[in-house]
C-alpha cells in the first residue's frame, strides 16, 4: 500500500517530499501530472492496495481544480487526509476549509516542516479509521473523540506540571503525533519551560480568530516537541488571562479531542473558572497529591466541592508525589483522609526535579530512576487496552481533620 500519494509536475518539491517521508511506515508513490485525475475512482486506480492515508495536492496544479477534486475526495472518502501545497491567503485558507482540505502546506516548506504536516495528517487519518469508539465508550455522554486528560491539583507545588509532561512524553510513545499538552495555567504556566519550548503561538491566538473556529488553523498554532508530542502554551504575558473565558477554554478542548488521541491539560492550582470548563470536559482527572498535610487537605476538600458541583469525571486517578515513609505519614493515612485509593505513588527522586529545570522529562530522558517507574504506571493506564487497577476500600486513620 502507498500510505501517501504525491500529485505534482514540481520535481524539487518532490525531492523534498521524499526526504520528509524516508524512515516512516509505508511508502510514498508521486504522480508527475499538471493535471487531476478525472475523478477519485480513476485516481485511486492508479494506486495499488487499499486507498492512502494522506494525499498531497500540488504545487503546479491548477489551484480551482484542486479545490474541487479535495471536495469530492472528501465526500467519498473521508477517510483520506488532503493536503494542498500552495501559497496561504485568508481566501484560500476559507475555501480549503470548506473543501475538506486538513491542512495548507507552503511549496517553499523544507523538509522538517513537510514531515510534520505528514505525520499529523496521517495521525487525523488514522483517528478517522478507527472512529475511536473506544475512547468514546469509556467517556459516555463527553461525545465522540480523543480522551481529555485534566491534570488537578487544589494545591500548587505538588509537582503538576512535571507529572503532566511525562505523562504526555509517555503517551507520544503511545500514539505518535497524537498528543497534545495544553497549558491552562494561564498566569504562571510552565509547560514551555518543563518541555525547553519557546513557541510562537500560545493558546491566546487559539482561542481567538480563525483558529477558534478552523482545527486547520489551529494546528498550525501548536509547537511540535521533539518528543513526537505537540503543545499549546499558556500567554507570554499574564494579563492576557483576563481575555480568555471557561467558553474559550470548552470550544478549544472540544476542537482538540477531534484532532488527537489524547488532550493532556496542566490546570492551575485552585478550582477557578478555567479548571472547571477543563473538567466539565473531561474525560479523565488525574489528582496530584503531595505527601503533606496542606496538600491532602486541599484534595480532601477539592473532592468534596466538585461532587457537590457534579463536575467529578467518572474515571478518577489519584497520584501521591514526592512519597516519603520519613514524612510522618502512610499512603494508608493519605486514602483514609481523602476517602479515595491512592492510584499511582511515585517516591521523592532527586533526577525528578533535575530533568525537570534541564527541561528534559524523565520519560523523554530514559534515564533509570525510581520515579521513572511510577511514572510509566501512570501511563499505562491511558493505554488503550489498559485496565483501572481496583482497590480494596482505603484502611487507616485519617491523617487530616
Amino acid at each position: 500500500m502507498s500510505r501517501f500519494v504525491l500529485i505534482s509536475p514540481d520535481r524539487d518539491f518532490e525531492r523534498r517530499v521524499r526526504s520528509a517521508t524516508a524512515g516512516m511506515s509505508g511508502s510514498l508513490q508521486c504522480l508527475q501530472a499538471e493535471q487531476h485525475p478525472d475523478g477519485p475512482n480513476e485516481l485511486l486506480g492508479q494506486l495499488p492496495g487499499e486507498p492512502p492515508e494522506v494525499l498531497i495536492l500540488g504545487p503546479g496544479l491548477d489551484l480551482a481544480d484542486t479545490l474541487k477534486h479535495a471536495a469530492v475526495l472528501d465526500l467519498q472518502h473521508p477517510e483520506i487526509s488532503v493536503v494542498l501545497a500552495a501559497e496561504q491567503t485568508p481566501e484560500l485558507v476559507l475555501a480549503a476549509m470548506r473543501s475538506g482540505v486538513r491542512d495548507i502546506l507552503s511549496p517553499a516548506a523544507d523538509v522538517q516542516a513537510i514531515r510534520a504536516i505528514v505525520e499529523r495528517s496521517s495521525l487525523a487519518a488514522a483517528g478517522r479509521r478507527r472512529g475511536l469508539a473506544a475512547n468514546a465508550a469509556e467517556a459516555p455522554g463527553k461525545g465522540p473523540g480523543g480522551r481529555i486528560i485534566a491534570v488537578m491539583s487544589p494545591k500548587g507545588g505538588v509537582g503538576k506540571t512535571t507529572l503532566a509532561t511525562n505523562l504526555a512524553v509517555g503517551l507520544g510513545k503511545v500514539a505518535p503525533m497524537g498528543v497534545v499538552i495544553v497549558d491552562l495555567d494561564l498566569q504562571f504556566g510552565d509547560v514551555a519551560s518543563g518541555l525547553l519550548l519557546d513557541p510562537e503561538h500560545t493558546i491566546t491566538d487559539a482561542v481567538f480568530g480563525a483558529a477558534s473556529q478552523d482545527s486547520m488553523v489551529l494546528k498550525t498554532y501548536l509547537a511540535l516537541h521533539s518528543a513526537g508530542i505537540y503543545a499549546l502554551c499558556s500567554p507570554k504575558d499574564p494579563v492576557e488571562m483576563d481575555r480568555i473565558t471557561a467558553e474559550h477554554v470548552g470550544n478549544l478542548l472540544q476542537q482538540l479531542r477531534q484532532e488527537f488521541q489524547y488532550v493532556v491539560v496542566d490546570t492551575a492550582p485552585g478550582l477557578g473558572e478555567h479548571v472547571l470548563a477543563a473538567l466539565d470536559q473531561a474525560t479523565d482527572a488525574v489528582w496530584v497529591c503531595g505527601m503533606d498535610v496542606p496538600s491532602i487537605r486541599g484534595l480532601r476538600t477539592g473532592f468534596h466541592i466538585l461532587n457537590e458541583l457534579g463536575l467529578l469525571p467518572a474515571s478518577r486517578h489519584v497520584v501521591l508525589n514526592m512519597a516519603d515513609g520519613r514524612s510522618g505519614l502512610s499512603v494508608p493515612d493519605v486514602e483514609a483522609t481523602i476517602g479515595v485509593p491512592v492510584d499511582v505513588t511515585v517516591p521523592r527522586s532527586r533526577t525528578l526535579p533535575f530533568s525537570t529545570n534541564k527541561g528534559v522529562p524523565l520519560l523523554q530522558d530514559g534515564r533509570r530512576d525510581v520515579a521513572a517507574k511510577a511514572l510509566r504506571q501512570l501511563v499505562d493506564r491511558f493505554k488503550p487496552n489498559g485496565q483501572e487497577q481496583k482497590h480494596p476500600k482505603p484502611q487507616g486513620r485519617a491523617a487530616v481533620q
